[in-house]
């Protein structure tokens, strides 16, 4: 503050660098945001005044005047020099509009003709030919889609050639329209494979969709040719990744002749793919020749393992234990005793064709050479509550790998989960270990019952007292399971049963209750197989196998074996020694060996292992 004269003046503090930048700054926006106001405004009304002149020469019937006008514009963005920056939206929005305008009337023209028949009127042939390539480009190409539809089915001849007859002889489009018409012929006699290619494609069958496409391709010209060959490299686009997925899938898997398969079918298609040469190269360095095989073919089946020999054949001693299950460590020698006899684990249901409902074709077994087929079942695998108080299993699990475990209670009381604690996982392991065991990464057959639970988990309502009965006879506590409870249980066994067919397991069926099915009326039978279907069939997916209980098979003409194949079992199984398989109206059926505590000391099965060899010790302690 200073005084002048006795007047007090207020002195300002100097603004900073930095408020003169702010202003500055704010100034400049607002000349922008004029300069852009000023554009805008120009830009609409450069638009305003060529459209309304445009709309009116249409209006006129002036074709000539309005094509006039649209080739001015077009010329602008046509014929502007390279190095030219002028701002060309104004003219590329008023095309736009013009081209819009026109669309509509050429269109609905067109759909008169296509649906209604209509003969254009005069009027509307001198605007299609008036207006020369603005309505020429558009129908070119609604006619060359109408030849694309006709090739794909939906738009018949008649209707074609009507629509040909009103616009072929148009000025602006009989360059077009006249090859395209003569292409119509070639089409007819194509159109055939043309329309089974995409309906490969479309289903995912990628290979075969290329096959076709390729006939195609060597078998026409012209329109069709050109769309064969579009649609192939469409189609090469599409299924490379789902293809090597699959491929990746299959090696993963063990199944080295799928993999071969696919994978020269793909080296044939991208011949210049690295990936593809590498993953068939591995394919192939895991195969061998595959020939008919006319012998035999042995079925051996195994209940549950005894996963903890000190709690089954000591701390809890049971007789029943003892005489019929096997051990893991038995089991595990089995194995080694079949890979050195070069048996080869197959899916006993390529032994036949199942493609018809009504019957079976019997087809020839394909085995690599030198190896002898064989069919593993492990049967009943829904765990009781009884069977994990003696050492065995009380549940699948999948560990953190997602690999199928076995879970029991070990001797010191603690819960052990482990691959090789059931027969599941050390098959699994042992295939890893001998891929050749397997052909083509198949396991074995797992058969399920359903009348207590399905893999050890209670996945139905109507299982729940069956199961509770089998606790209170185990001296175990009782369930009482909500409906959230059940559905998790089923999202879990969902988990385990896709999992296990992913990696080569084929599922079966021991019948809902376990039951001695040549003893049983067909109204139990009927209950009994529309349970399983209900309950575990709903989760395993359909199925053919079935495993009789105990081997008390059904003739095949007896009305209840009928009922069973008309509800898709077909593949069966009884039990005997010795291989046995015979065929019959729409089945067939094969004998399994059972192995048990039993069958190792009384069966002769040294055409498959030396007894001596894989008995367990620990059996010795409690005979």
């Amino acid at each position: 503050m200073m005084e002048f004269g006795g007047n007090s003046v207020r002195m300002e503090k100097p603004r900073s660098i930095g408020t003169w930048v702010l202003l500055a700054l704010g100034a400049l926006s607002v000349l922008v945001l004029l300069v852009i106001m000023i554009f805008v405004s120009n830009s609409n009304q450069r638009i305003a005044r060529i459209m309304p002149r445009f709309e009116a020469a249409l209006e006129k019937r002036d074709y000539a005047l309005a094509l006039s006008m649209y080739r001015d514009v077009n010329d602008i963005i046509i014929n502007r020099d390279p190095g030219d920056t002028t701002d060309t939206s104004d003219e590329y929005e008023i095309l736009r509009q013009m081209e819009t305008q026109v669309n509509e009337r050429v269109k609905s023209i067109e759909e008169k003709i296509r649906y209604e028949r209509y003969t254009p009127s005069k009027d509307d042939i001198a605007f299609l030919e008036g207006l020369g390539e603005l309505t020429g480009a558009r129908m070119t190409i609604w006619l060359t889609g109408l030849c694309e539809e006709y090739l794909l089915g939906t738009i018949e001849k008649p209707t074609l050639t009507f629509i040909f007859q009103q616009l072929e002889n148009l000025s602006n489009l009989s360059a077009a329209a006249r090859p395209l018409r003569a292409e119509v012929d070639q089409i007819e006699l194509t159109r055939g494979d043309v329309q089974t290619a995409e309906r490969l494609f479309t289903e995912g069958q990628y290979i075969e969709a290329v096959e076709y496409y390729e006939y195609v391709i060597g078998s026409s010209s012209g329109f069709v040719n050109e769309f064969a060959r579009k649609r192939l490299e469409e189609c090469k686009i599409v299924m490379y990744q789902p293809m090597m997925n699959k491929a990746d899938h299959m090696l993963a898997n063990f199944q080295y002749y799928s993999a071969e398969e696919l994978l020269s079918d793909l080296a044939r298609i991208f011949p210049e793919d690295q990936i593809i040469k590498s993953d068939l190269y591995i394919a192939t360095s895991n195969t061998s020749y595959v020939e008919k095989y006319t012998g035999q073919v042995e079925v051996l089946c195994v209940k549950p393992l005894i996963a903890d020999v000190k709690v089954a054949f000591e701390l809890n001693y049971l007789a029943s234990t003892e005489s019929y299950y096997i051990t893991t460590k038995e089991f595990r020698k089995i194995l080694e005793s079949l890979y050195e006899k070069n048996y080869c684990l197959i899916d006993p249901v390529t032994r036949v064709d199942t493609s018809n409902s009504d019957f079976l074709n019997l087809q020839d077994i394909m085995i690599p050479k030198g190896k002898k087929p064989l069919v593993i079942i492990l049967e009943d695998f829904c765990y009781t509550p009884s069977r994990s108080s003696y050492g065995m299993c009380q549940r699948l699990v999948l560990n953190d790998l997602g690999q199928v475990c076995g879970e029991y209670i070990g001797a010191n009381g603690q819960t052990v989960v482990s691959r090789t604690g059931e027969a599941i996982g050390i098959l699994d392991a042992f295939v890893e270990e001998h891929p050749d065991f397997s052909y083509n990464g198949v396991k074995g057959v797992i058969t399920l019952t359903g009348y207590q639970s399905v893999f050890g988990y209670v996945t139905d309502m109507d299982q729940v007292d069956d199961r509770n009965r089998a606790l209170e006879t185990a001296g175990m506590a009782q369930i009482s399971p909500t409906e959230q409870d059940i559905e998790n249980n089923r999202a879990t066994v969902q988990a385990i049963i896709d999992k296990l067919k992913d990696s080569g397991w084929i599922m079966g069926s021991s019948t809902y209750g376990f039951i001695n099915a040549n003893h049983c009326q067909i109204e139990t039978i009927t209950n009994d197989t529309q349970k399983w279907l209900d309950q575990v069939g709903s989760l395993t997916g359909p199925v053919d196998i079935l495993v009789y209980p105990n081997g008390d098979f059904i003739r095949g003409s007896d009305p209840r074996c009928k009922y069973l194949k008309d509800n898709g079992f077909r593949v069966l199984f009884g039990a005997g020694s010795t291989p046995y398989f015979t065929y019959g109206d729409n089945y067939i059926y094969f004998d399994r060996c059972m192995l048990t505590g039993d069958t190792l000391r009384g069966v002769d099965y040294s055409r498959l292992f030396n007894v001596s060899e894989v008995y367990d010790e620990n059996r010795k302690k409690s005979r």
